[in-house]
């Protein structure tokens, strides 16, 4: 076999080690150097991808992550990194943590749930989840975004491989400008697209300006910023977590849901539930 199956978690035991590789046929299990924090990533040799509903079986219960990668891939072999924001790249969604101050989280991050599960069009969710932060203080969002943005588990970790691979990066959310901005110069990204609210006398006035970053405008994005690379389909690696992220994910040469909603699980390559973004890292290698 000419794969490699990834297994990742925050406790990896020898048991299951052992059974991982006995279900998919690989012939040597060796741990996987450079990991940090307290996750652990493994490589079993010259498994076969067949076995991967049994795999499946075995990993979900004991929370443990897995992916079959092709032993020739490595990191160099991709050139861009599209990433969503919200619940992704950070762990909060932005608009609900806005919507919290003014005593309107619930509704509005029942609206947000709905959006990423793919129950409602995103660009009706927007715009129904801003008019209700209509005459919020712009100090609100500066307050969410000092006090309550955080980075999701090895972010800073994954950046810097994609840098030291010489892949560039891409931030597309259907989130807003505010913090994508922001987030994307103190992480040092490439490039940044998000949503712009429309503020007069330093207040939201419920609107969002110009055309919105939805669904298509992600897919959209990510197919400029990979043209004007000069790069293939198969260079691009593609992030997402909601239903929105389905069709940046399709444009990507491999996709990666992160903590994501089950329609978005079922249609990537690979999905990270348990362990943090470091782990792309490991799906960009076969040895």
């Amino acid at each position: 076999m000419n794969t490699n199956l990834v297994i990742q978690g925050t406790e990896v035991t020898n048991a299951d080690l052992r059974q991982l590789a006995k279900l998919s046929s690989a012939y040597r299990i060796e741990a996987i150097a450079g990991v940090t924090g307290a996750e652990q990533a493994f490589r079993l040799l010259g498994a076969d991808p067949a076995s991967a509903a049994a795999v499946a079986a075995h990993c979900e219960p004991v929370e443990l992550d897995f992916g079959f990668v092709p032993q020739a891939r490595k990191p160099g072999d991709f050139g861009l990194a599209v990433m969503d924001m919200d619940s992704t790249l950070i762990t909060i969604e932005c608009i609900d943590e806005i919507a919290d101050l003014m005593g309107l989280k619930a509704p509005v991050a029942a609206i947000t749930a709905a959006a990423m599960r793919g129950e409602i069009d995103f660009g009706e969710s927007l715009r129904r989840r801003v008019c209700l932060l209509a005459g919020l203080p712009l100090s609100a969002l500066d307050r969410v975004y000092r006090e309550r943005l955080k980075l999701s588990p090895g972010t800073e970790a994954m950046l810097a491989g994609f840098k030291i691979a010489g892949v560039k990066t891409l931030l597309v959310s259907g989130g807003f400008s505010f913090f994508a901005d922001r987030l994307a110069a103190l992480l040092g990204l490439d490039f940044c697209a998000a949503n712009t609210l429309a503020i007069v006398d330093g207040k939201l006035t419920g609107e969002v300006l110009g055309e919105l970053v939805d669904a298509d405008a992600k897919a959209s994005w990510l197919v400029k910023i990979r043209d004007q690379l000069g790069l293939s389909t198969g260079q691009v690696i593609g992030i997402g977590d909601g239903a929105n992220d389905l069709k940046m994910l399709a444009a990507a040469g491999i996709s990666i849901a992160y903590r994501a909603k089950p329609v978005v699980r079922s249609q990537a390559n690979y999905a990270l539930n348990f362990t943090g973004l470091a782990g792309v890292l490991h799906l960009l290698a076969g040895s």
